[in-house]
């Protein structure tokens, strides 16, 4: 019996957890030791076509066996690497990881590893907003009650209040999108930055060794590189990937405890599945699992960049290993984290259940003190005496508010205005002017504004990433 993570057995999704395997990992330290090989020979070294065509032999068939026993015994991954590779490729053996060190591998790869990583997390924000922009024009003229410190306030829509959401993450896109364009790899450095070792392989050529740097880039598909680095990459290069997810993670916490909160009400539900059971004691429960697990794994993951930012203050003169272990954690954490939150997040979005008429209900119950105002200000309009008017709605209100508080009734302010005298000349007019479409504001117009000049555009640029089905395993 052994501890197994539950973000792998529980949460993550396959192609997020595969991209983080050490089965990827590898091959991708493999991709990198032929390119540079490759390059190498290019620029005038002395390997053969044989020797890299035997490497890319055994690119893919890792022998994690020679590798993991090579570890025990040397204490150092990437030499026992390095053997196990040498190991199927005996011809190629002396020209692997030729004048590289350690970080060669281990920092370019983990650099393609976190592009792929936000590359997948973008197709899932993509889809959510899709998601979200969809509910929000179906529900764009559906009266709510607004709520400022959870006290009913100026009512708005159900769509208006997912623009709020929607906004959020348009700011999260436009983070991973300048994330994903700022992608650099750290290239091919040497041991301290200063790529010695590559300059005594040619000869003092710097022109060559500059060359090799770009034709390495180039051939695992990227177009820059750190312009200078110690060992490693600089760690504030991970900080800034793990903001961009927790931006992502702030987001869904909000929408996810929104959801809570109108869940509770009875406003709005989360998708509640045939055979789902809401409490092992109370049958009858329908808990918001789903938002209640986005907002968990959220929490973890804003909680983790601030464990980045410490590595990177850390990092002594050109680099010290206490970094290894902790971004090994962290990073993968961080991602295999936000993953499960957007699947969620797009389980939830899809299947939102609206109940109208519970909403209805919370507006007539507030929305005669909303409209007090406008009561007295038709008042005013017929002839009425402002300051008599505001204290009797005063007086009435108070009475109104006692019965629904101390006694529990309905809300009778519009009833005991309807009889008072004062307000004769507009009782015709009342009813009409407590339609909540009145107390909407320009809701409505907002929600398609925003979703057709804002959403929409975004959206049909990206058509090529919608379609994704939130899978949620348990």
């Amino acid at each position: 019996m052994i501890y197994t993570d539950p973000l792998t057995t529980r949460y993550a999704t396959k192609p997020m957890l595969e991209n983080f395997s050490e089965e990827h990992r590898m091959v991708l330290w493999r991709k990198l030791w032929i390119a540079l090989a490759q390059s190498e020979k290019e620029l005038g070294l002395n390997i053969t076509q044989e020797q890299i065509d035997e490497l890319q032999a055994h690119c893919e068939d890792i022998n994690f066996d020679v590798a993991r026993a090579r570890e025990k015994e040397v204490r150092h991954d990437v030499m026992a690497y390095v053997y196990a590779y040498g190991q199927q490729c005996p011809k190629a053996s002396p020209i692997i990881h030729l004048g590289a060190t350690s970080c060669y591998v281990t920092d370019n790869s983990d650099i393609i590893i976190y592009h792929d990583g936000l590359l997948l997390l973008r197709k899932k924000l993509i889809n959510v907003i899709n998601a979200l922009a969809d509910f929000a024009l179906k529900n764009a003229a559906v009266p709510t009650l607004g709520f400022t410190h959870l006290q009913p306030a100026q009512l708005v829509t159900v769509g208006k209040r997912a623009t709020l959401w929607m906004q959020d993450l348009l700011m999260d896109l436009e983070s991973i999108d300048h994330c994903i364009a700022s992608t650099k790899l750290r290239g091919v450095k040497g041991t301290t930055g200063t790529q010695a070792s590559f300059l005594q392989l040619f000869d003092g050529d710097h022109d060559k060794v500059k060359r090799l740097d770009k034709l390495v880039t180039s051939k695992m598909g990227f177009d820059k590189t750190f312009a200078v680095s110690g060992q490693t990459y600089s760690r504030k290069y991970d900080y800034n990937i793990l903001s961009v997810l927790s931006q992502i993670a702030q987001s869904a916490y909000k929408f996810g405890n929104d959801i809570r909160l109108l869940q509770n009400m009875k406003e709005i539900e989360e998708p509640f599945e045939k055979s789902q059971i809401g409490s092992s004691a109370m049958a009858y429960k329908r808990n918001p699992m789903r938002s209640e697990r986005i907002c968990s794994l959220a929490r973890y993951a804003l909680s983790l960049p601030v464990n980045a930012a410490i590595t990177a203050g850390t990092q002594w003169l050109e680099r010290t290993l206490d970094d290894s272990a902790n971004r090994r954690l962290v990073m993968a954490q961080t991602f295999l984290s936000v993953d499960a939150v957007l699947e969620l997040y797009l389980n939830v979005a899809d299947g939102l259940v609206v109940y109208t008429n519970t909403i209805n209900k919370h507006i007539a119950a507030e929305l005669p003190f909303m409209s007090t105002e406008v009561i007295l200000m038709e008042c005013v309009k017929a002839g009425g005496d402002r300051q008599e008017l505001h204290e009797r709605i005063r007086v009435h209100s108070m009475e109104a508010s006692k019965m629904v508080k101390q006694f529990g009734k309905d809300n009778d302010l519009i009833d005991r205005i309807k009889s008072d005298d004062a307000f004769k000349a507009i009782h015709d007019k009342i009813d009409s002017l407590l339609d909540p479409v009145n107390f909407i504001g320009r809701a409505k117009e907002q929600t398609e504004e925003f979703v057709n000049e804002y959403v929409k555009p975004i959206i049909d640029a990206n058509a090529d990433c919608l379609g994704a089905q939130a899978h949620i395993s348990v």
